[in-house]
């Protein structure tokens, strides 16, 4: 079972059917599908199928059960689809390689639940639109930016600090040689405990994505959603079908093991996951382990998680662990690009070999040395202890807003909140002043989540005065039919 998210996207189901097959049996492997996936039939905007399927009794009937319309379409232009799973028999007899996959996918959207199948019927499910992969937080603050409160990215204010410039500036007078990243190498792998052979450094946690997309062959990548929407973006453009399993906001965006396919064989996921700010235990990630998987942990907000609890970063005892860490939230260091991976040296040499020569710039290996010392370690520790005082802070804001929800725990240096007419809050709040990130870009979420960076009380406190506004106008303008 793959549990997807309780919102309001509109969907498509494709269907398939034996000839006679009966609208009973559609429309209860329909049902049966939504319901197993936390959805609701009255998301459902269309049934679709093949043209050679579209006469099908029970096919027709269903869609008239359901109240929508039958989309149907040529065999030639399914057969151009790309599918996860698909069939040389069905492809022989149906001229497509699956018709509930390529049907439900053919209005361009993306796949949430994949083929089932029933007896005499098969169902897939796919919004009826695509989610902007590549929109990011920085977006919200391009232009004029500089005139906003920025909680729409999740790098630490007022970053780097003095001492970080300094080893960052001293190391410019070395930019006539070629970067040697021996010595960060070292001390990234003495800070986790680990020999170098098991560490990677990378322009950023973004390149780690793009170089275990490229050099794992995967054949059966999966994606946990709502997370940060790199990952699947790098996957799908080296060529991958990439199946999504997408948490419920009624289960607090907690994680299922069994939910993940037994067949996947790159698994990835985010702790504490950007945007939900869920913190998943260690133990309920290493069970997604499994011999011949690789699954992938991005770590890269761990180190604002006091005492870095759950961390499965130095871990050896977890098959085809895979962890990224970023060293630019925390140290502000975004325009530097600076990140590593942690894995079994045998994974290390597959993305090592994929990389270009000196991929990290020499300021950026200076960073990373210096990101990782006895010091700096308790001053990020310091920080992460800060930053649960300052959420606490902004939580207790947020419950005085009976318009707002806060779904799961957050652990994280932001927090996700459902408001309802989402998009024109967040234009008042521009508009106010204050830059947040819209959520609907995040598989599993909709127009009415928002991701609020956490910042010090006193910007807290603008903040909220700032929401209270904002919230008043979009019901005015509401209650006024503007």
């Amino acid at each position: 079972m793959i549990p997807v998210g309780d919102y309001a996207t509109q969907l498509v189901v494709g269907v398939g059917g034996r000839a006679g097959v009966s609208v009973a049996e559609v429309c209860a492997l329909v049902e049966e599908t939504l319901r197993g996936a936390g959805l609701s039939a009255g998301a459902v905007k269309a049934l679709a199928t093949v043209e050679s399927k579209a006469c099908e009794a029970g096919i027709t009937g269903a869609a008239e059960r359901f109240g929508v319309p039958l989309l149907s379409y040529p065999a030639e232009q399914l057969a151009g689809i790309a599918v996860p799973h698909p069939s040389d028999a069905v492809r022989d007899a149906a001229g497509t390689s699956s018709v509930a996959e390529a049907a439900a996918l053919a209005t361009g959207g993306e796949l949430l639940v994949p083929k089932r199948r029933s007896v005499a019927a098969t169902c897939a499910v796919a919004t009826a639109q695509a989610h902007d992969l590549r929109h990011h937080g920085d977006a919200e603050v391009r232009g004029d930016g500089a005139s906003l409160v920025d909680l729409a990215v999740n790098v630490r204010a007022h970053m780097p600090p003095a001492w970080l410039k300094q080893r960052i500036a001293a190391s410019l007078g070395a930019l006539s040689a070629y970067p040697d990243g021996r010595a960060a190498r070292a001390a990234v792998a003495d800070r986790h405990g680990l020999p170098v052979e098991r560490v990677l450094l990378t322009a950023g946690a973004a390149e780690a994505f793009v170089l275990i997309a490229r050099a794992l062959d995967a054949q059966w990548p999966v994606v946990v959603h709502p997370q940060f929407t790199e990952p699947e973006a790098a996957l799908r453009d080296a060529g991958h079908q990439v199946e999504r399993v997408v948490l419920r906001a009624a289960d607090g965006f907690r994680l299922d093991p069994a939910a993940v396919p037994e067949e996947a064989d790159l698994v990835v996921v985010g702790n504490p996951t950007n945007p939900t700010s869920v913190l998943h235990p260690a133990a309920t990630l290493a069970a997604l382990a499994r011999p011949g998987r690789i699954l992938v942990v991005d770590e890269a907000f761990m180190d604002a998680v006091p005492g870095e609890r759950e961390a499965l970063a130095g871990r050896t005892d977890v098959p085809g662990l895979v962890v990224l860490r970023s060293l630019t939230k925390t140290w502000g260091l975004a325009g530097l690009r600076i990140g590593y991976v942690l894995a079994e040296p045998e994974v290390i040499a597959k993305l090592e070999a994929a990389q270009p020569l000196w991929p990290v710039s020499t300021p950026a290996l200076v960073a990373a040395e210096a990101c990782v010392t006895p010091e700096a370690l308790a001053e990020a520790e310091a920080y992460a202890r800060q930053i649960a005082v300052d959420r606490a802070h902004l939580l207790a804001g947020l419950t005085e807003f009976e318009e707002i929800t806060v779904s799961g725990v957050a652990e994280g240096p932001f927090v996700l909140i459902r408001v309802p007419g989402a998009a024109e809050v967040r234009a008042r709040l521009r508009n106010l002043g204050f830059a947040v990130r819209r959520g609907d870009t995040f598989p599993g979420l909709d127009d009415s989540w928002l991701r609020l960076a956490v910042r010090d009380r006193a910007t807290t406190g603008r903040l909220l005065q700032a929401l209270d506004h904002a919230l008043a106008l979009t019901a005015h303008a509401a209650g006024a039919g503007l």
